[in-house]
């Protein structure tokens, strides 16, 4: 019998698939479930060895807290952003910052990366070819170092305690 990682290596994938296929199609008829099954299962496995080996989640339960955070503050910059657009005698004070990183593995510093660029007023501008130093686009910066500690300890730090690297 064959095992199941075998056919199936990332089900979650699969899953979301599926999903994005029918909302695509919108139908949920036999025949676009069969499709959207088939295409679940095979365009992992035909790209699996263009992938790079991803690290586990060894907290679980962290990443859904970080999860929620990363939701909250989401919510919370695009209300700053807001009041920056609304308010025009308010002068931003944009900056690049050089942000030194803990983390060593490329998929944590891709994760902490996009999670930057998610949050509405900073956008992840470069990675530095040695992988030490991230390149951020701040668009309001009182104080530089107040940014990049907020970043370590409510991004960063917690994604080292994830997949404890």
């Amino acid at each position: 019998m064959i095992a199941p990682r075998v056919w199936l290596p990332t089900p979650l994938l699969s899953i979301l698939l599926l999903i994005v296929w029918l909302l695509l199609v919108r139908s949920i008829a036999f025949g676009h479930i069969f499709l959207g099954t088939f295409l679940g299962i095979a365009i992992p496995l035909v790209t699996q060895r263009f992938w790079d080996a991803q690290p586990r989640v060894k907290k679980p339960w962290l990443l859904l807290r970080f999860v929620l955070r990363v939701l909250k503050d989401i919510i919370l910059a695009n209300l700053e952003v807001a009041w920056l657009i609304i308010n025009p005698w308010r002068r931003t004070r944009p900056a690049f910052i050089e942000y030194p990183l803990m983390l060593e593995e490329r998929f944590p510093i891709t994760l902490l990366a996009n999670t930057i660029s998610l949050t509405p007023g900073t956008v992840s501008a470069n990675l530095r070819m040695d992988g030490r130093t991230l390149l951020i686009h701040a668009l309001d910066v009182g104080d530089e170092d107040a940014l990049i500690e907020t970043i370590r300890e409510r991004y960063e730090r917690p994604i080292k305690e994830i997949y404890e690297c």
